[in-house]
């Protein structure tokens, strides 16, 4: 276990004086790749290095160096075969794994939630702070964007996602203090759980994700050439509507990402239409910096792509609902369109290559979502949720 004194950067951190003595544990739902939610839960690794994490599922060579570095116990889901690749549907077994594990003794259990994590038992006299990424979105009426618009299979069910609901309303009562990633997620946090919640900002690596060196070799450089999608490829996340809507519009699309969707877009992409897979942070960031702008067509909880996208000095083409609406200002660092439609997107595709954009000014908008600000706004909610 760690102390809230023992971190890697202690002058990034304002602590408690008497926070000195909280022993803290981790949990998360599962590790099996490095997304937006393990993004936070390793800023949370190395504020507390020595603190034990548990998860449903851990895959080693998916995740980053500062997470492996702990102790990590997982669930009995960890020894079926081939699940790694499968594990969402061992949906209906989630809360009774996550209930059977035994956490250590602890202070304070610290849970990066967005759907099982929070159900883990606190040990005996621990307070419990929930990082929420969100409810569980597919126990709340969010089927259809998960898994698909069969109505027998829906039907089929019902029955369990009704009792996975009653799970998941029961379980925040093991909750002290719930900590939102956007106001979209309080308000969601408020009407399904009926709770209040702090809101913080998760971070992004403001270092690393940077506009283009003003140097930069100009045979590597094709400003504007392009539109960029970084997504992965699943229903809910739109990425059919910005297809079809470029397929009329002609202009050239890249889209970076894969999923259970790849097959379906690529039959209905035209030639302008690129599809790139999986790519590495480094080839992410180049598309970044030289794009003419990043098209996000779905709603978000937060999304962490718009800010990384601005801190590049890029402006964003976003659906103006959700998380999009606390990260992209309208008029100054992006577009917003009002509905899902392909005439709405490509109007506010239009009025974004019209714009003459100022890359200080997009990228000062994501400043706000630094790793110092996330620290701060942390530590500020551990304090209240101890009591201090």
């Amino acid at each position: 276990m760690t102390t809230l004194s023992g971190q890697s950067n202690p002058s990034s951190v304002v602590c408690h004086p008497s926070s000195a003595r909280w022993q803290v544990i981790l949990a998360h739902d599962w590790l099996t790749g490095m997304r937006g939610g393990e993004r936070v839960l390793e800023v949370l690794c190395r504020l507390f290095p020595r603190a034990p994490l548990y998860t449903l599922l851990h895959n080693p060579e998916a995740i980053s160096a500062d997470i492996n570095a702990h102790k990590v116990t997982t669930s009995w889901l960890q020894y079926v075969p081939f699940i790694r690749k499968n594990y969402r549907y061992f949906l209906p077994f989630f809360p009774g794994a996550i209930e059977r594990l035994r956490a250590a003794s602890a202070d304070l259990l610290i849970s990066t939630s967005h759907c099982v994590a929070k159900g883990l038992p606190p040990p005996p006299g621990a307070r419990h702070l929930c990082y929420c990424f969100t409810p569980m979105r597919y126990a709340w009426g969010f089927y259809e964007e998960y898994f698909g618009r069969n109505p027998l299979k829906k039907k089929a069910l019902q029955p369990f996602l009704n009792r996975l609901r009653d799970w998941d309303r029961r379980t925040n009562d093991r909750v002290d203090l719930f900590v939102a990633l956007s106001r979209h997620v309080q308000r969601r946090i408020r009407s399904f759980y009926g709770r209040d919640a702090d809101v913080v900002y998760p971070p992004v690596n403001l270092s690393f994700w940077t506009p283009a060196p003003e140097a930069a070799d100009n045979a590597q450089r094709s400003d504007g050439a392009y539109d960029l999608i970084v997504s992965a490829l699943a229903p809910y996340k739109k990425i059919d509507l910005a297809v079809r809507a470029y397929n009329r519009l002609g202009f050239p699309l890249k889209i970076v990402g894969a999923g259970t969707e790849y097959q379906r877009l690529r039959r209905i992409a035209r030639e302008h239409i690129q599809f790139l897979g999986r790519l590495d942070d480094e080839q992410i960031r180049n598309l970044y910096r030289y794009c003419r702008a990043l098209v996000f067509p779905g709603e978000e909880d937060f999304g962490i792509v718009p800010v990384e996208v601005q801190a590049c000095g890029r402006p964003v083409v976003a659906f103006g609902y959700g998380g999009a609406l606390e990260t992209v200002v309208d008029g100054q660092t992006g577009v917003f369109f009002q509905t899902q439609t392909e005439g709405d997107l490509l109007e506010a595709v239009e009025q974004a290559a019209a714009t003459r954009w100022n890359p200080a000014t997009i990228r000062a908008n994501a400043m706000r979502f630094s790793e110092e600000n996330f620290i701060s706004g942390l530590t500020a909610s551990i304090a209240r949720c101890m009591g201090t």
